[in-house]
């Protein structure tokens, strides 16, 4: 597999596969996972050339992290790049009061607790470290500051100042005595990364569903900032939670629920020219990201080892140019869309 090498903003270089291996289907999102099939779909990326691994508190409660400490334990350091993040404490309680009921299957009982602070971040890197088995990771993301999360623009714009004021002491702290190469926020609204990006020394954004061939909006600013100031890009969501993937049928979902119709319409006409052009939706939703200069890895997600191979597969497919330009003609693609070569 393909890699990018990125050289952040503060001076670090981390060399990233194209395709990472995003954890939070192997912490148990959505449905339970058992450990050896968890190991081998990791086993399953490793074969196929993966060697950068997004995890989480969160993911599982931090059921993610362990498994990933698991399977990478034995390992050469220098073969693989480990991104996790922050913003969330994990602390014990009944299994009726725990983190993600309905969401996350079979993991321990935990609660969360926000915390954007100096300490909050601190501690919350202690902790990911002990369950990765990790001295280190490269790159450590602020996770889900975002109004999806926190509900409204007044409560995110809250959680931003505390992370500037405190956190944001702490994220440049680990950087400079190299506990960490770089950091930035995982985020699922473009919006708010750009307003760190603006207010702070950010090095990279991992942009969950927010550039992708459904939606480029991110071009109006963010994107063209990121270029301009050498942010990097991992484009987490690039099926848009799944319609990309599946195509415009009835129960597909977008952004986590149900897809509405002006949606499910605009996915149909993408499909339509796909068609022409003999390629797969999802095989075009996978590589167009890849094309900005920004991007410099995909997270597509897989929970088996199948989907993984199947994920690598549609990685590799080709695509025609004329796609690209047929896609701008119909004016379903941004004009200022970079598009692969």
């Amino acid at each position: 597999m393909r890699s990018r090498t990125f050289r952040a903003p503060s001076g670090a270089t981390i060399k990233l596969t194209e395709m990472g291996c995003g954890m939070a289907p192997l912490g148990n999102l959505f449905r339970a996972v058992s450990e050896k099939d968890a190991q081998d779909t990791l086993a399953e990326a490793w074969k196929a050339g993966m060697r950068y691994f997004d995890t989480a508190p969160l993911y599982g409660a931090g059921l993610s992290e362990t498994r990933l400490n698991h399977f990478l334990r034995g390992k050469p350091r220098s073969q693989y790049v480990v991104s996790t993040k922050v913003g969330r404490l994990l602390q014990v309680s009944k299994p009726s009061e725990r983190l993600g009921i309905g969401k996350f299957f079979d993991i321990p009982s935990r609660r969360e607790i926000y915390d954007y602070s100096y300490d909050g971040i601190m501690r919350s890197l202690e902790f990911s470290l002990e369950r990765l088995g990790l001295d280190s990771v490269e790159i450590l993301f602020v996770h889900d500051i975002d109004i999806f999360n926190h509900g409204t623009a007044a409560a995110r714009d809250a959680h931003v100042e505390t992370l500037m004021s405190s956190g944001y002491k702490a994220l440049v702290k680990l950087r400079d005595e190299k506990v960490i190469k770089a950091f930035g926020g995982g985020i699922n609204e473009w919006e708010v990364a750009e307003t760190l990006t603006r207010r702070g020394d950010f090095d990279i954004f991992l942009l969950a569903g927010r550039y992708t061939l459904l939606e480029q909006k991110a071009l109006d600013s963010f994107l063209p900032l990121c270029e301009e100031r050498g942010v990097g890009i991992v484009l987490g969501g690039p099926y848009n939670s799944g319609i990309l993937a599946v195509g415009a049928r009835p129960d597909a979902t977008y952004n986590y629920t149900k897809a509405p119709k002006d949606i499910l319409d605009r996915v149909r006409r993408i499909e339509a020219v796909c068609k022409r052009h003999k390629v797969k939706l999802p095989e075009a939703a996978l590589r167009f990201p890849l094309a900005h200069p920004s991007v410099v890895s995909v997270i597509p997600g897989g929970v088996t080892p199948a989907q993984v191979k199947l994920n690598v597969k549609t990685l590799g497919a080709k695509i025609p140019k004329g796609l690209w330009r047929d896609l701008k003609a119909e004016g379903l693609l941004d004009q200022r869309a970079p598009t692969p070569k």
